[in-house]
């Protein structure tokens, strides 16, 4: 009988599992957790740019009619770190405009910017670009190094579009070695300066323009539904050739 109570009592403790161990190993477990949510570091605030000192301009490049919101936002760290349902309590309506701004943010934190974000000489939001010979680096191929002359550029000299501080003309060979290129600009006919967003200088010949900061600048327009949208639209158009056929057969 004794022998009967004991597999039984064993067979329980296995069915069953030890108890205190259990409530003890959901402790630390719990304090993880707890220690995990208290480490999450909050979103990187990116310095401001040139261009883009401001909320105030951020939001206006944007665009999607963001920039009536820059009232609600206080300065440039509160633009980086309002959560969604921050924003919301702002005023900052419908949704998918607080998802815009939220996109933009990452992007821009990204040092991905839109025409005109990576210019370094910027006046009162405007930043002056000029197309300009450039000598060719030491580094590069004695064959390019040592190129001759064509109609559109002199010997060793290559054509770059750089942004420019009109008071520090002319430039060193050096500093037009130096001077980046500027993103989002081609040169067309190999002497106008082409670009979304550009406004070519009066007089210049293409070689001079101007990019400003203004509304949506840098705006991804939202698509246009046709026809009842991608899902719908198979749909929409067989309906109307049917109701096409039957007003042709009366």
């Amino acid at each position: 009988m004794a022998a009967s109570r004991s597999l039984l009592s064993l067979t329980n403790s296995l069915r069953l599992g030890p108890t205190t161990p259990t409530t003890i190993s959901r402790c630390p477990t719990t304090i993880q957790s707890r220690n995990l949510h208290r480490s999450i570091t909050p979103p990187r605030i990116p310095p401001p740019t040139p261009f883009i000192p401001d909320a105030t301009a951020f939001l206006t490049v944007i665009g999607r009619g963001l920039s009536k919101h820059a009232s609600k936002i206080e300065s440039w760290d509160a633009l980086f770190s309002l959560t969604s349902p921050q924003l919301a309590e702002l005023g900052v309506e419908p949704p998918r405009a607080r998802r815009y701004l939220l996109r933009w943010r990452d992007k821009f934190r990204n040092g991905q910017y839109g025409i005109g974000g990576d210019l370094k000489q910027v006046a009162n939001g405007v930043g002056e670009v000029r197309l300009m010979e450039v000598p060719i680096a030491s580094s590069a191929s004695t064959e390019a190094a040592g190129a001759k002359a064509t109609i559109t550029r002199g010997p060793g000299m290559m054509k770059r579009i750089i942004n420019v501080d009109p008071e520090s003309l002319p430039m060193s060979d050096t500093d037009l070695r130096r001077a980046p290129r500027v993103a989002g600009l081609t040169i067309k006919n190999s002497h106008t300066i082409h670009g979304s967003h550009v406004e070519l200088k009066k007089g210049s010949n293409g070689n001079i323009a101007l990019i400003k900061v203004k509304e949506g600048l840098w705006e991804h327009r939202r698509g246009h539904k046709v026809d009842g949208g991608e899902r719908r639209k198979a749909e929409v158009r067989a309906k109307r050739r049917a109701a096409e056929r039957k007003a042709s057969r009366a």
